[in-house]
């Protein structure tokens, strides 16, 4: 049976992950998201946690900040090292198994692999601010301001990693919005995708 890898990047609040996990579920293959962190953790000897905070997101201080991040002598910064880490987990992933990848700019490592979906689920403002909301028990302005620091970090950690714009649908076999479509039909489009892509 062809092996089927399937990414996803998503918006904070879009229900990205969720519909991944749901995807994965229903092809009955691998899914892979912070049970990620453990291996990345292993190859950088980085702790867990800090992998947590850095292996997708940027730092709070934005894109220029790796520019200026404290290097070794190889010219190489401790987010430099977690990248390459996690960019060797994702290669070893996709070598074993059928999957779904969510995030840390899988679609970008997995670009030259002809077996590979690459999704980007977005929404719209009103309903990524009430699920943010409802899943965090935060106000509506601390949806907001979560939805706008995520989004933000991802996409500086994404834009300096790949040389690509995050978001930007030539990036991406198939972009979604789930806010107009909802979560099943992006799953079932997901689905019917990766049978003709294979």
């Amino acid at each position: 049976m062809a092996k089927k890898i399937i990414t996803i990047s998503r918006e904070f609040g879009s229900g990205g992950r969720f519909i991944g996990e749901e995807v994965a579920k229903k092809l009955g293959i691998a899914y892979y998201d912070k049970d990620i962190i453990g291996q990345i953790a292993e190859k950088s000897g980085f702790s867990p946690e800090y992998i947590q905070e850095k292996s997708e997101l940027s730092p709070k201080k934005g894109l220029f900040a790796y520019a200026f991040a404290g290097r070794d002598r190889t010219g190489k910064s401790m987010e430099d090292m977690v990248y390459e880490a996690q960019r060797k987990v994702i290669l070893e992933i996709a070598e074993k198994e059928s999957c779904v990848i969510i995030g840390r700019n899988a679609d970008f490592i997995l670009k030259d692999r002809k077996d590979v979906l690459n999704v980007f689920i977005h929404g719209d403002l009103p309903e990524k601010t009430e699920r943010i909301c409802r899943l965090y028990h935060v106000s509506e302005a601390e949806a907001k301001k979560m939805m706008e620091d995520i989004d933000k970090r991802r996409r500086s950690n994404y834009n300096f990693y790949t040389d690509q714009k995050w978001g930007m649908a030539s990036n991406y076999t198939l972009c979604l919005n789930s806010s107009q479509l909802g979560y099943e039909l992006c799953e079932g489009m997901v689905m019917e995708c990766q049978k003709q892509n294979f």
